[in-house]
């Protein structure tokens, strides 16, 4: 395979920040190099030249979806940055004990399902649903990582991330295992572009986890998300962010609760 001349990785990396809003700098060209090669060798193309033409060619946009599937980073774990979750499930159980029975929860970038998953099992804990309309919707822009959420089944190796107490909610299988199939009825997956507002859920949600995707994209694309985001959250719902992410200064609307966790005002 050619190396990937500097002209065409910039036209690459356009092409990624118009449809995703993804930044890629010049210290990513080795890895979009490496990871478009197996899409171009599976296609017999043999050139990056042609391979961006035979994207922009294709009308269907599969191809698009493809590309954007190569070069996404899927990085998750069960439980991870569990504050937030902690957080939401503290409240799930207040709003039921208040008498809510319909909650709504969004997994912004939900990746291969973990998130959504932890949540689940976070708030069966939190409060009886016998009586509940409870439902959580996990959206990514990578098609792989959907079809692995849908599933709902994961390597043994991760069960190690899901606490002991928690270990009923799971079936093992082997080298795999399954989330039980009452939580798995809970979640619903589909494709999202999350820079391309106005989101066609009505909402409104109890709470949106939007975690370790922002640091991705630039100012105007965070401004317009969160905006978005506050539109379809009740008043008093909660926004929670990664570690390394702020709404502060970027959006109205949001008062901080604790690091990374704000309320709709």
């Amino acid at each position: 395979m050619p190396d990937l001349a500097i002209a065409t990785y910039d036209r690459i990396r356009r092409l990624i920040h118009d449809e995703v809003g993804i930044e890629l700098g010049p210290s990513k060209q080795s890895l979009v190099e490496s990871r478009l090669s197996r899409r171009m060798r599976q296609l017999g193309i043999e050139s990056y030249e042609a391979y961006l033409e035979h994207v922009r060619s294709d009308k269907s946009g599969d191809e698009l979806v493809l590309l954007l599937d190569a070069i996404s980073t899927n990085v998750t774990s069960f439980f991870r940055e569990r504050a937030g979750l902690d957080e939401i499930a503290r409240r799930h159980a207040a709003a039921v004990q208040r008498g809510q029975t319909r909650l709504r929860y969004w997994s912004a970038a939900s990746s291969s399902g973990q998130e959504a998953y932890s949540l689940a099992m976070l708030l069966a804990e939190a409060a009886p649903s016998g009586n509940l309309d409870l439902a959580i919707l996990g959206t990514d822009i990578s098609t792989n990582v959907l079809g692995m959420a849908r599933r709902g089944r994961y390597p043994a190796s991760q069960l190690e991330s899901i606490p002991d107490q928690l270990h009923g909610y799971v079936h093992d299988q082997g080298e795999m295992f399954e989330i039980d199939a009452k939580l798995r009825s809970w979640c619903v997956f589909n494709r999202l572009n999350l820079i391309k507002p106005p989101f066609p859920m009505k909402g409104p949600f109890d709470a949106v986890l939007c975690r370790n995707v922002m640091i991705y994209f630039d100012q105007p694309t965070r401004l317009r998300l969160i905006e978005e985001i506050g539109r379809l959250l009740r008043p008093g719902g909660l926004l929670v962010t990664g570690q390394a992410e702020s709404v502060t200064g970027r959006a109205g609307g949001f008062r901080v609760i604790k690091p990374s966790i704000y309320e709709r005002i």
